[in-house]
């Protein structure tokens, strides 16, 4: 049975726009996929910590990078050294010498990516843009913790340290809500009404 000239074009129609709708589809689908299995070193946001504290340590690292905008940015620690399961609080300051307001977003990433389903972020300043005022500097929280899960996986129960590194983007081309937008939305749906 042979198909049709149009019937061929319509198939490979489909599959064209399939492919497109993929295409776009993927950059989201990737992002939800790692944040959901740590893949690739990206670690979980927690809404609350384990219910239990390991004697066993973990020293954990802290490393600030900046990319194509003009900031000083560095952890306040280079090191800490917490229990499994117990929540930790780092600092990261960053300052703008500049004249000029800047616009950036911070994204970040754990090693060895093996650590990244474990390393849980209770309070964290990435994924939200800020624009950091001339001459201005702030101290940026993180609250972490590493589950207790991690000791009964094979190969990153044998993990003695893991680095977090945060690296600032200029966002000047960024059209999403700045982290200023995303607390008046936050404090505007809080205010009776």
């Amino acid at each position: 049975m042979a198909l049709s000239n149009n019937t061929i074009a319509g198939i490979a129609a489909a599959g064209v726009a399939g492919m497109l709708g993929l295409a776009f589809a993927a950059d989201p689908l990737y992002d939800t996929f790692c944040k959901v299995t740590g893949f690739g070193g990206t670690t979980r946001i927690a809404t609350e910590g384990p219910s239990e504290i390991l004697a066993q340590t973990i020293e954990v690292r802290f490393d600030a990078n900046v990319a194509d905008a003009p900031l000083v940015f560095r952890p306040l620690q280079t090191t800490q050294t917490v229990q499994i399961g117990q929540h930790g609080l780092a600092f990261y300051e960053v300052t703008n010498p500049t004249q000029q307001e800047v616009r950036v977003i911070a994204s970040y990433n754990v090693t060895p990516h093996m650590a990244g389903p474990y390393f849980n972020k209770l309070e964290c300043f990435c994924f939200s843009e800020r624009v950091i005022a001339p001459g201005e500097t702030r101290k940026l929280p993180v609250v972490y913790f590493i589950s207790p899960d991690l000791v009964a996986d094979r190969l990153a129960g044998q993990i003695e340290t893991i680095t977090l590194s945060y690296t600032f983007f200029d966002s000047s081309s960024y059209s999403g809500p700045s982290s200023k937008d995303v607390a008046e939305g936050a404090a505007n749906s809080a205010a009776p009404g």
